[in-house]
């Protein structure tokens, strides 16, 4: 009985491990050379920078190419094994679909009037020019839900300008939200469309810095590399990004915040520098401290200095904001405060705001870029130094243009769009060149009327520690 057993026993064995080994060889065989999502794979560059893979475009996310079959190895049939998409993949598609497409309504981005081609239509660079008359410079890190409306306003522009006339240079910062995927996505239809395309992924995270400010200036200094590297002969020897290219003398270059703005904003900060003849033009941007019930503040009251040098809002010596709803309060800034009450564009001394369109000449001549702190300097925001360098350059021209909103969300755009309007809101207001028409006999003039910089401007490392310095305090006569 006991020698049966065992037989039994062995036998039992011998069957399921034959069992298993055909089972194994089989698995083996089916799924060898088993295909991978294309569009889930990335790759490093030759320049060092992740690119996305160019085996895919943005949409290829099924296996439609093997036309319902498997490809053949070695006269073997391969078996495809379709995988779902992720979530990330989902939101990217569907995020490349809105940023190519503005009627798209798949996204909860901030809603944006049709756009007065009329107005902007000397704008457009000529059919069939040879020179890059416009450059489009972002910093972005971690806003891929504002990449649809942001992105998809700034391509917008750039079609109705000339996208072969437009250059779009953008830095990620290492975003693990998806803001690197879409961009990459964006790659193919871009040059598609004949717009020229820089993105670089970079480590610089000024908040982990204790030089903030000098990180910032890296970032921004970044974005703008292929038009420094332009007249470089330098970098047109090393074949660096941007040194074949040919600028216009007097491109323009539109450098945007991660900002919820309309297309039309972008093109009425253009329009008025060239309208005014202006070096350099500024958005308003606002926040909202107190939620939806509350009031907006204007934001960037640290870099912002008026024509006589003060700050946009009276800021205490305790730091308190309690007269923030009180925009260019002093005497001296009179004329500036009637132009703001009738939106029209006053001149600054600095600005930033958001978003700014300025000329690319200064950049092109190698005299002005973004910087840190010189030793023994105000310590103050990298947008302010530009101004500063900007004006001890010889462009001074610097204005905000106070009917473009602007805020950081899609939501809380659309608050600041119901509760300051859209730009359109008040250039419906003005005839259709700009001029003065239809303004009203109290109204100020559309055109600045440029003057020379303040003796002083404030300096204002914080809140609380204020004083009064010549506006090229540390600059070289």
């Amino acid at each position: 009985m006991t020698l049966w057993f065992k037989r039994r026993l062995v036998l039992r064995f011998k069957f399921v491990f034959i069992f298993f080994m055909v089972l194994y060889f089989s698995v083996s065989y089916l799924t060898s050379g088993m295909l991978v999502h294309s569009t889930a794979s990335k790759y490093i560059g030759e320049d060092g920078d992740k690119t996305a893979s160019d085996a895919a475009g943005p949409f290829d996310t099924d296996n439609s190419s093997l036309d319902g079959e498997g490809s053949i190895v070695d006269g073997v049939e391969q078996v495809v094994l379709a995988t779902a998409p992720t979530e990330l993949e989902t939101k990217r598609e569907q995020y490349v679909r809105a940023i190519l497409d503005p009627e798209d309504t798949s996204t909860s981005r901030l809603s944006c009037p049709r756009l007065n081609t009329e107005r902007y239509e000397y704008l457009r660079a000529p059919e069939g020019g040879d020179q890059l008359v416009y450059f489009f410079a972002l910093d972005l890190r971690e806003v891929v839900d504002l990449l649809p409306r942001l992105v998809g306003s700034a391509l917008e522009a750039m079609r109705f300008l000339g996208p072969r006339s437009s250059v779009l240079s953008v830095v990620e910062g290492n975003s693990d939200d998806g803001t690197w995927e879409v961009l990459s996505a964006l790659r193919p239809e871009l040059e598609a469309l004949g717009v020229t395309y820089f993105l670089r992924s970079s480590d610089i995270n000024p908040g982990a810095s204790e030089d903030r400010i000098g990180k910032l200036a890296e970032l921004r200094s970044q974005a703008l590399e292929p038009l420094r590297n332009n007249r470089n002969d330098t970098a047109r020897s090393l074949g660096l990004p941007g040194a074949e290219l040919d600028f216009a003398e007097d491109a323009t270059v539109v450098f945007l915040n991660d900002v919820a703005a309309c297309t039309e904003d972008i093109l009425e900060l253009i329009h008025q520098r060239a309208f005014q003849e202006a070096d350099m033009t500024c958005a308003m941007d606002w926040y909202y401290p107190g939620g939806r019930d509350a009031p907006s503040i204007f934001y960037d009251v640290w870099i912002s200095r008026t024509l006589s040098g003060n700050l946009f809002f009276d800021i205490p010596e305790d730091g308190s904001w309690d007269r923030s709803d009180r925009l260019l309060p002093f005497d001296a800034d009179a004329d500036a405060r009637a132009r703001l009450a009738s939106h029209r564009p006053f001149q600054v001394f600095s600005c930033w705001n958001g978003a700014v369109a300025f000329t690319a000449k200064p950049l092109l001549d190698g005299r002005v870029d973004f910087r840190r702190v010189d030793e023994g300097e105000c310590f103050q925001g990298e947008p302010q130094l530009f101004c500063k360098d900007m004006w001890f350059s010889g462009y001074g021209r610097i204005a905000v243009v106070p009917s473009v909103s602007l805020e950081y969300s899609d939501e809380r755009g659309r608050w600041v769009k119901e509760d300051r309007g859209y730009t359109s809101d008040w250039t419906a207001r003005e005839g259709d060149g700009g001029d003065d028409d239809g303004a009203g006999e109290d109204a100020p003039s559309m055109r600045v009327d440029w003057k020379g910089p303040p003796d002083r401007v404030k300096c204002m490392p914080t809140f609380t520690m204020q004083s009064w310095l010549p506006w090229n305090e540390s600059l070289a006569e």
